[in-house]
């Protein structure tokens, strides 16, 4: 009845514009207006039979209609088949979202009015998106209609701006849209807590469909790049977490842009979220070792005490991580105020001496030289090689550490790039320590064998061990920094460079011992509490951040850059020798004892040759150079990280 009612209304209407056209040429070529079409489809209730001889609901409500953001425009200029009322082929007039829009925007660009119809730019770009979804694809079951169209999620009549009331109404239903396809999917929604809290709760701000698989770029979950997406979108409501997730490995890994590290959703489900403390939860206490035996199959119960979201400003929560911030930020400020003003302090001290013409050595000796143009062997071959190695191997480390532990950085990503994907990056990072520890366990082993435990001088002047002697040249080297005494004289080994070589045996300890507990976690599992690889992750990237930066900054100053080792770099490390008349100036008190007791001759060698010298001076300057990068980046990566956690 409705129908027929609908239909005489749109004869009167459109008899009501042919006669206008008969008066008005210009009236005439108009097509139907909106309250036409209101006519019919303006009642409730209004249907046709469709293809399928069903009826097809076919009411369009004014009032809804107005409020959306199609509300000013014509029917017609959807409907564009439309010329007449009453129109022909009812149901078989096809309406393209996508032509539509795209036209729009096309005559907004040749006209220059693409500043005016920004958001109509917006829509095209979402479109785009959508053409590359799964939704625009062929359907498998029939390849001639797509898995999704614009309408099968929107209703074209009543799609509402951003912001209003009635799109927050219509936010809160996409659940009920998406599950028209989606049963299953929605079923275990409704039963979640996100779903607990949209269905039942009408919570505007609680996670929808939409809100993990992005609205337009919808594809499988399967893929790498949307697994990547959803975890990021995660982060979208649940900021603090999904920051303290970015400090773990699985994390950094998620920023590096590669998604076989475990995400969100491999944790705490996907559909069927449920809250940490319900026993359905997966994450429940009593379900976590068998969560986290989906990825590390021997997961031992330590696992389930690691935190995976720890942070180190919760003491009450995580004192363990507290307590280790704190001190490594306690040791790092210590070890750079100090020596780096101990650096600054030298350097002003030599330009000073330098800049006054000193030609004498800083320490005057009576004794003449025994034989000039020969150099004193400081470090025999293996030595060096060891050395040689030990750098590189340190350099690699940081390059493929710092890479991940400062994920964000731009420059990480192209390290990681380079080298193909984390998983190769820890292959390498994982031999690079192999190698270092292996040098430095080489070199226990030889002390062992090599040296006399019976007549070993532990404080001797051949010895490693510090002394009080040490203490008072370095109160002696602060006096000279101000210009309160001579420059003191040293023997075989300064203070600082036994500093160098215990450094080593601490790094060894914290950044070694801690990479062994990250390398095979179900060992460490089996033997400590899971909150032990937070710590462990935690001040092995602060160490390794203070090794790096030591070594680049003041083992490179007191080796390289001091004004007295003009032009850098000092090439003892890769010759072996040293001017007699450096060594003398450099070390006065073994040069004084060794010429006493008639050794020196044993020490004596000829100058290295000039090729020896040549390459020694690239590969010196090739290592600087590296080093003084790498220095670059994890600066650049620390700075970038510091900004970011606020």
């Amino acid at each position: 009845m409705v129908g027929l009612v609908c239909l005489a209304s749109a004869w009167s209407l459109g008899g009501a514009a042919a006669q206008a056209a008969e008066s008005n040429a210009t009236q005439a070529a108009e097509r139907p207006e909106n309250a036409m079409c209101l006519g019919c489809h303006g009642n409730e209730g209004f249907a046709m039979p469709g293809a399928d001889g069903k009826p097809r609901p076919l009411h369009v409500n004014k009032d809804k209609f107005g409020k959306s953001v199609h509300g000013k425009r014509a029917c017609v200029e959807c409907h564009k088949d439309i010329n007449e009322i009453p129109h022909q082929n009812i149901g078989k007039h096809k309406v393209s979202c996508v032509q539509c829009h795209e036209t729009l925007w096309e005559t907004a660009q040749k006209e220059n009015k693409t500043q005016e119809f920004a958001k109509l730019g917006a829509v095209v770009k979402q479109i785009d998106k959508y053409m590359h979804s799964i939704h625009a694809r062929p359907n498998r079951e029939d390849q001639s209609r797509t898995n999704a169209t614009c309408y099968n999620c929107h209703d074209a009549h009543y799609v509402y701006p951003v912001g209003s009331t009635v799109r927050a109404e219509w936010r809160l239903d996409i659940p009920n849209i998406c599950g028209k396809c989606h049963s299953k999917e929605r079923e275990e929604y409704v039963k979640s807590v996100h779903g607990d809290e949209v269905i039942w709760k009408h919570n505007p701000k609680a996670a929808i469909c939409s809100d993990c698989h992005t609205t337009h770029d919808i594809d499988s979950p399967e893929m790498a790049s949307i697994r990547l997406v959803i975890t990021k979108n995660c982060g979208n409501c649940h900021k603090e977490s999904y920051k303290s997730y970015t400090g773990t490995y699985h994390g950094q890994v998620q920023t590096l842009g590669f998604a076989y590290t475990a995400k969100c959703f491999d944790c705490h489900g996907n559909h069927g979220i449920q809250r940490t403390h319900d026993p359905k939860s997966t994450v429940h206490p009593d379900n976590r070792l068998n969560t986290c035996q989906k990825c590390h199959v021997g997961a031992t119960a330590g696992f389930v005490t690691f935190e995976p979201h720890g942070n180190t400003r919760d003491y009450d929560r995580y004192p363990f991580m507290w307590i280790a911030s704190k001190f490594m930020i306690a040791l790092l400020f210590g070890v750079f105020a100090f020596f780096w003003t101990h650096s600054a302090l030298w350097f002003y001290r030599e330009y000073r001496e330098r800049a006054q013409r000193k030609s004498r050595p800083h320490v005057v000796t009576d004794e003449l030289l025994p034989e000039q143009g020969k150099h004193f062997q400081r470090f025999r071959p293996l030595w060096r090689l060891a050395h040689l190695v030990f750098a590189i191997s340190v350099m690699m480390l940081v390059l493929t550490g710092m890479a991940v532990l400062f994920a964000e950085a731009a420059w990480a990503k192209a390290i990681i790039n380079a080298f193909g994907s984390p998983k190769i990056t820890a292959i390498v990072h994982r031999t690079s320590a192999t190698i270092m520890l292996g040098i430095f366990f080489a070199h226990l082993v030889y002390l062992g064998f090599r040296i006399n435990w019976k007549t070993f001088q532990w404080f001797g002047p051949n010895s490693l061990v510090p002394s009080w002697q040490d203490f008072r040249d370095f109160i002696a080297m602060f006096k000279w920094f101000f210009g309160h005494g001579p420059r003191p004289a040293f023997d075989r080994w300064t203070y600082w460079e036994k500093f160098d070589y215990w450094a080593v045996f601490w790094g060894m300890a914290i950044i070694g011992g801690s990479g062994f507990m990250l390398w095979f976690p179900n060992l460490t599992a089996s033997l400590l509490p899971g909150w032990a690889f937070n710590v462990a992750t935690l001040v092995h990237g602060e160490e390794a951040i203070l090794a790096a930066v030591f070594l680049f900054t003041v083992h490179f100053f007191n080796n390289h850059f001091r004004p007295d080792k003009h032009p850098p770099p000092d090439l003892v490390m890769f010759t072996g020798a040293v001017s007699l008349e450096e060594f003398k100036r450099e070390h006065t008190l073994e040069y004084n004892r060794l010429v006493a007791s008639g050794e020196l001759e044993k020490y004596l060698v000829d100058a290295p040759s000039r090729p020896m010298t040549l390459g020694s001076r690239i590969l010196g300057i090739t290592l600087i150079v590296i080093g003084l990068i790498l220095l670059a980046l994890v600066l650049i990566g620390f700075m970038g990280s510091m900004t970011a956690n606020g």
